[in-house]
């Protein structure tokens, strides 16, 4: 499907002020491109960090960004262009992660944890799940709802639940001291704004969850926010909590976009935290939902949520991303009464907030999505035979010698 429409979307509001990071496809070279997006212009990195994972790395991440002179130029506006009409011939805009692992939280909103309660006793059968919803809606929001995790007071909500029947594996993880904290997908195979994102065919209940993605390096501090959809087939989860990976991690089912904001003078964590990340689905058969995510609604802090990523008990060499959450579990029936909402292919999902730009994607089935075919083994094979590999020692230690 043509996107180019929505071209203008795609950018922060203010990208002229944003220090934006990012990767394109660069065909001539067959390959990924770490690039710093600058008005109009697409400036080429890859000389100086031939990883995104890299540059994050260096203290001077942010200086790079916004005044490196860099190697080649593309113009933005053809970079969109190629990316929405999914024109792969030419270089394009893919997520704009690399090598950092996809880490995820999960229920870390009200809303959301009560539907993921819903799923549980629904069994995954979305015709059960709106009776359920109001039985237990009230009931079980009333009492959570202004909850701080992990204190006395959560506790003791816990133990009203109990004693009531309705306490869940959910509400363990939502209101407990200790958050869901997953892997979403493997290394490299998230895709970006313009492309397909994918469904298992056989699933009969699932949406899209729009959510804020932090950025984290190898020591564990949060540098940069982007967007991320992570598509979910609710009636898999709802059926059991086992088949978490099965629900999550398919192909195309993980996007990341459009861009990295670094945090700067401009643009911090605190910023972050007061974003509002939107949500627009449009069906070709003329059906349109929209709704919001206000980030600030969170029940937890987002560096509790990174701390309980990283630490001690568990390293990133590489550095990862971790989506931080949603609380849009969509409900409102888009056929039959009482079926709630769930996606047909060709879908336009966009997901965005003004700070961040949009993140454009079209449902497709996993199955029928393009594959994913480049892995660590395939983007180290070109990174060597462009003799990248390496370059960044020999340069520090030449330095050293003079």
């Amino acid at each position: 499907m043509n996107l180019t429409a929505h071209a203008d979307l795609v950018p922060p509001q203010d990208a002229g002020r944003a220090t934006l990071l990012a990767r394109v496809f660069d065909p001539d070279c067959e390959g990924p491109c770490v690039v710093a997006v600058r008005g109009q212009a697409v400036v080429d990195l890859t000389n100086v960090e031939p990883t995104v994972s890299g540059l994050l790395e260096r203290p001077d991440a942010v200086e790079i960004v916004r005044t490196h002179p860099g190697g080649r130029v593309w113009q933005l506006s053809d970079l969109l262009r190629a990316t929405l009409a999914q024109d792969r011939s030419n270089a394009h805009f893919l997520a704009p992660v690399d090598l950092q692992v996809v880490k995820a939280a999960g229920v870390t909103f009200v809303r959301s944890m009560l539907e993921r309660v819903i799923e549980e006793r629904a069994d995954g059968d979305l015709h059960r799940a709106e009776a359920i919803r109001n039985k237990l809606g009230d009931l079980v929001t009333g009492r959570i709802s202004h909850v701080r995790p992990g204190t006395a007071e959560a506790e003791r909500v816990k133990e009203v639940l109990v004693q009531e029947g309705l306490w869940s594996q959910y509400l363990e993880v939502g209101i407990g001291p200790d958050p869901e904290i997953f892997t979403k997908a493997p290394v490299l195979s998230a895709v970006g704004t313009g492309a397909e994102i994918g469904v298992l065919a056989r699933s009969t209940w699932n949406n899209p969850e729009p959510e804020l993605v932090l950025a984290v390096t190898s020591r564990g501090v949060p540098v940069a926010a982007t967007l991320g959809n992570d598509v979910n087939l609710r009636d898999f989860e709802g059926r059991s909590a086992l088949l978490l990976t099965e629900a999550k991690d398919n192909n195309a089912s993980c996007a990341i976009g459009p861009f990295l904001r670094l945090f700067d003078s401009d643009f911090s964590l605190d910023d972050a935290r007061n974003l509002e990340v939107s949500l627009q689905i449009t069906g070709a058969d003329g059906y349109r939902l929209e709704g919001v995510n206000p980030v600030g609604e969170i029940s937890r802090d987002l560096l509790d949520l990174v701390n309980h990523a990283y630490g001690r008990h568990h390293q990133y060499p590489d550095g990862f991303v971790l989506f931080t959450g949603t609380m849009f579990a969509p409900t409102e029936d888009r056929d039959e009464p009482g079926q709630g909402f769930t996606h047909k292919q060709g879908d336009v999902v966009r997901i965005s907030s003004p700070a961040l730009g949009s993140l454009i994607n079209v449902v497709n089935s996993a199955e029928d999505a393009p594959d994913w075919e480049f892995g660590i083994r395939a983007l180290m094979d070109n990174l060597a035979a462009r003799g990248l590999l390496g370059r960044r020692g020999a340069d520090e230690a030449a330095e050293v010698r003079q």
